[in-house]
């Protein structure tokens, strides 16, 4: 596959973003290597807490948890997915899959040897992570889940996985406008725009993005969450996400594969937090399926936040993080 490097000049300057980059190199199924970056902040015999973010953000979005968290005395480690941040980025649309985000991140978190984890999860973090903490329990022990979900053949049966899959296509590619719309109106096919405009529209941008789904309106910090994409050839990861997410029949596997994540989690009984926002439009509600499958869940509501709940509400988060760690 052809593979894209941000520059790093991209990242000079980012507001509130002054941490030291580190890199691990892994290699792609059909041998590509691949550079991932993290952050590895905080007292190295501290309590490990790994932060993973979602589309189209990276671990700029962790940039005020990070100084709270350590602050507290515990390590903090925030990679940028594959696609995003200051991680590599192939070319195509087409080199991305929900399985090798997961396969390249378990590389990535085997080859560290990362244990004792308490993983910190949003957006496709959490699709994501969750897979990762269900293939390797033993490394993991805590959650914090927050805005996010982890597909299954229970959540999208094979009927709804074909009506959906028949709806796709019938769909107008949309603008941000039309998707805020859809979401703002409860539609029950908001998420099917979402994955259309993010995958087919022209105008398809990371700014308005986060125009659409938080509160963030200063330039500068707009100006760190697209700095990873200095033009369109380097944002096919963002687009491709969405469409990623296993809800067509094509996506089967990756649901039955989280069938599998949602067994483990069930079996190993590690103490969760859920921590949802009270204003975020995609996942509104998505705490009800963890807090019905999974034992010693702490819910808790985190008032003020939109989808991006580290970036409106680092603070209270945090403390709610703290405070579980502290005492699980």
């Amino acid at each position: 596959m052809d593979v894209l490097r941000t520059p790093d000049e991209q990242f000079e300057g980012l507001k509130g973003y002054d941490f030291e980059p580190n890199y691990h190199d892994i290699t792609a199924a059909d041998g590509t290597p691949l550079r991932i970056h993290y952050l590895d902040e905080g007292p190295r015999d501290g309590e490990l807490i790994l932060c993973l973010h979602g589309q189209p953000s990276w671990s700029y979005l962790y940039r005020k948890m990070i100084p709270l968290l350590t602050d507290a005395g515990f390590r903090v480690m925030a990679p940028d997915l594959i696609g995003f941040g200051r991680s590599d980025k192939p070319a195509s649309m087409d080199d991305y899959a929900y399985q090798a985000h997961v396969d390249w991140m378990a590389t990535w978190l085997t080859d560290l040897d990362l244990t004792d984890i308490t993983l910190m999860c949003q957006d496709w973090g959490g699709l994501i992570g969750l897979r990762l903490a269900g293939e390797h329990t033993q490394r993991f022990k805590r959650l914090v889940i927050a805005n996010t979900g982890l597909p299954s053949t229970k959540m999208i049966s094979d009927d709804v996985s074909e009506m959906l899959g028949q709806m796709y296509p019938t769909l107008p590619v949309p603008d941000a406008a039309m998707v805020a719309e859809q979401f703002s109106a409860g539609a029950p096919g908001a998420f099917l725009y979402w994955v259309k405009y993010a995958a087919e529209s022209p105008s398809f941008s990371v700014r308005d993005v986060f125009g659409m789904l938080s509160g963030v309106s200063d330039p500068a910090i707009l100006d760190g969450y697209t700095a990873p994409f200095p033009n369109d050839d380097y944002i096919a990861g963002a687009r491709k996400f969405p469409f990623l997410v296993p809800m067509r029949p094509e996506g089967k596997p990756d649901r039955l594969a989280g069938d599998k994540a949602w067994a483990a989690l069930e079996a190993a009984k590690l103490p969760v937090l859920t921590a949802f926002s009270d204003g975020d439009p995609v996942t509104k509600g998505g705490e009800k399926a963890f807090m019905a499958r999974l034992e010693n869940v702490k819910n808790v509501t985190i008032k003020g936040g939109g989808h991006f709940l580290q970036e409106d509400t680092p603070e209270p988060l945090s403390r709610e993080i703290i405070s579980f760690m502290q005492t699980t």
